[in-house]
This record gives structure tokens, C-alpha cells and sequence, in this order.
């Protein structure tokens, strides 16, 4: 069948639309047609250069749509179902999905090729194969995804709004609520107020801490954390080191979560001197894999005890917390529907990344009925 698609050819090019040839489900797929698909920077990290994936290739990894047909074997979902892609796909057999921790999943150690799990691919054009971003490449009207990634939903879930469930909120939430591990009473620290941050101060907020400060140079994302449950905004890494000190009188942040667009040593390091001792640092964004973008004293984090950690999708596990997310949601204590600042058609996609980029939003999201 054919399908229009935003495929990225190489580092600094513009997404271009194109038709594209998909073949059908093979054995453990799924068809998907997208009924929306999220702006996540991570994609424009391909576009910038900070991340280099195979290419050509077919990007978005924020997904929801409906099922539309089933290769054979396949049992989690059925024709017809709705669904939420998941950007990590969770085998639950390998040794870190055994133990809880999906989003280790070994089946996930190729999603920048973008081939399925059998190391081939279903995106075709002039007779060349191309990968789909995370396995998904949800910038496409439709998509041959491995049954891994699929996360059913509810049908009575509006897909244009719960979309986000796919990367962005999860990422975010289970930053503060999992990886940092923030408990009542605490102060947090959190560093980039976009798609990730703003829900990295949702779930700060939901953990109970005493003081959320979000940190951020754009007053209209200072604006919106405070509005999800950040106490405090600042607008540099200056002054909310001279407010943490001031709220805990002297003694320093509990925890940092660092969710700026791309990082670099100087945020880290602001992160690392804002936490108290036995404070802990959590770095959910990204930057190039080649670069040493973290450099710190030693003698501080051995003598006092400071902790830096990564996190991968939040430390959630999808086929867990996308369906907990969405409960929260529907029961009115999770904010879904404010976060997408502004909707896009697929011709749009590259208008829609420059307003990311600009700042202009905290989530876009493309609608294919649009």
C-alpha cells in the first residue's frame, strides 16, 4: 500500500513529505493508521545532528491511532483496537522487562535504525528501505509496528490528546516520581520547561514536594509550570540558586532533574551544585553520545554522598504506567489536554518544529483528519 510520510534524508536537511510504499504485517505486526502523532524534540535531535540515526528515515515516536490490521500471532491488540504507541518496545521476556525495567528492553537497542525486531524494514521508496523512528515512524499517515509497541487504551479516549502518554508525560512524570524518587516535603529542582519538564513538574507535584522550582528563560513555559504544580519559576540557573537557598535556608535541593532540550556540562553542573548533600541528580535529556557533557568534581559527590543518574522514558515501565497515566487523567488529578500548545497537518511539520524551537510551544501535535 502507499502512505505519505515526513522522511528525514540527512543531518540539517528540512522534513520532507513524500509517499512512501509499506508492506504489509509480518508475523507478531500490527497496521496502524495515526490518528496523531506528537512534536518531540528527540526527533529534531536527528534533524541537528546530535543524534545520528540511520538514514533515511521516517520519523515520530509519539504516536496514537487505530488498529487496522494484524499479521499473524499477534495477541495483545485486535483489529480495531485504539491504541498508544509506545517508543520503547517491552518484549517482557528479557532479562530488564523480567525484572521491571521495560524500558531497558533489549528489543529496544535498534530503535535508531528504525528496522522492526527481525532486522528488516516496511518503509520503502525508489526501491531503498527506511527505518521508522523507535520502530514506529508515527509521522506517517499509516505504519507496520511490532506488536511490542502497542499499548491498548480505551476507546472512550480522545487519541488526539492522550497521544502525549507515548513519550513525553512519562518521561517527565516517572523523571520526577521514579528516578528521582521525590517524596513529601522535598525541594526540586527542574531544569527545562518543555514537553518533558513540564511534566517532570506534574509529577513533583504529585509526590508531595514542598517546593517545585522550575527553571526555564521563556516566561510563557514559567507561566505554564507554575499553572501544573511548580511553587516557584525562575528564569536562570543563578536564580534559582539563590531561591533554593533561601527556601532551605542554606541546605540545597533534595533533588535536580535536568530536561533541557539538548545538555551540556554547564546544567549539569548547576544541577549538581543546587542539590544539598545526599542530594540526587536525575539527566532525562539528551545531547550527542560522542560529546563528555558531564563533568564534575569527584570529591564532591564522594564526600557528600550526591548522586547522578540517568533516565530512560522517565524509568516507567509502558505497558504499566500508559495505562496508570491514563487513569490519573480521567480522574481529573493528571493534565493532558493543555499541555499541546497548538495542532499541525503533516504538511505542516517543519512550521510546527521551528515553533518548538522558537518556543512558541510546549507541545505540538500533528492530526491526520486535520
Amino acid at each position: 500500500m502507499k502512505t505519505r510520510a515526513a522522511v528525514l534524508d540527512q543531518v540539517g536537511a528540512d522534513w520532507t513529505i513524500t509517499e512512501l510504499d509499506l508492506d504489509e504485517p509480518k508475523t507478531g505486526e500490527v497496521l496502524v493508521r495515526w490518528v496523531a502523532a506528537g512534536l518531540c524534540h528527540s526527533d529534531e535531535h536527528l534533524r541537528h545532528g546530535d543524534i545520528v540515526p540511520r538514514f533515511p528515515i521516517v520519523g515520530g515516536h509519539e504516536g496514537a491511532g487505530i488498529v487496522e490490521k494484524i499479521g499473524p500471532g499477534v495477541s495483545r491488540v485486535e483489529v480495531g483496537d485504539h491504541i498508544v504507541a509506545s517508543f520503547l518496545p517491552s518484549c517482557g521476556k528479557c532479562r530488564w522487562c523480567s525484572t521491571g525495567r521495560q524500558n531497558l528492553c533489549d528489543v529496544g537497542a535498534t530503535i535508531l535504525e528504525g528496522s522492526l525486531p527481525d532486522g528488516t524494514f516496511r518503509f520503502h521508496r525508489n526501491g531503498d528501505d527506511l527505518g521508522g523512528l523507535c520502530m514506529l515512524g508515527t509521522f506517517s499517515d499509516r505504519s507496520v509496528v511490532s506488536e511490542l509497541s502497542c499499548v491498548p487504551v480505551s476507546k472512550e479516549l480522545d487519541l488526539t490528546k492522550v497521544v502525549l502518554v507515548g513519550c513525553g508525560i512519562p518521561t517527565g512524570w516517572g523523571s520526577a516520581v521514579y528516578a528521582a524518587e521525590v517524596k513529601p516535603g522535598e525541594t526540586v529542582v527542574i531544569y527545562g520547561i518543555g514537553g518533558i519538564g513540564i511534566n517532570a513538574v506534574q509529577g513533583s507535584a504529585h509526590a508531595g514536594a514542598l517546593n517545585t522550582v522550575a527553571v526555564d528563560p521563556l516566561a510563557n513555559k514559567r507561566e505554564k509550570a507554575e499553572e501544573l504544580g511548580a511553587t516557584h519559576s525562575v528564569a536562570s540557573a543563578e536564580e534559582a540558586m539563590e531561591l533554593v537557598q533561601q527556601l532551605t535556608n542554606g541546605v540545597g535541593a533534595d533533588k535536580a532533574i535536568v530536561t533541557v532540550d539538548v545538555v551540556d556540562s554547564e546544567v549539569v553542573t548547576n544541577a549538581f551544585n543546587v542539590v544539598s548533600k545526599g542530594g540526587t541528580v536525575v539527566v532525562t535529556g539528551l545531547a550527542d553520545p560522542a560529546k563528555i557533557t558531564v563533568e564534575l568534581p569527584s570529591a564532591i559527590l564522594t564526600l557528600f554522598e550526591k548522586t547522578l543518574k540517568g533516565s530512560l522514558f522517565g524509568s516507567s515501565n509502558p505497558m504499566y504506567d500508559i495505562p496508570k497515566l491514563l487513569d490519573l487523567y480521567q480522574a481529573g488529578e493528571l493534565e493532558i489536554d493543555s499541555l499541546i500548545t497548538k495542532t499541525y497537518t503533516l504538511d505542516q511539520i517543519n512550521e510546527g518544529y521551528q515553533d518548538l524551537l522558537d518556543g512558541n510551544i510546549i507541545r505540538g501535535v500533528i492530526l491526520y483528519d486535520a
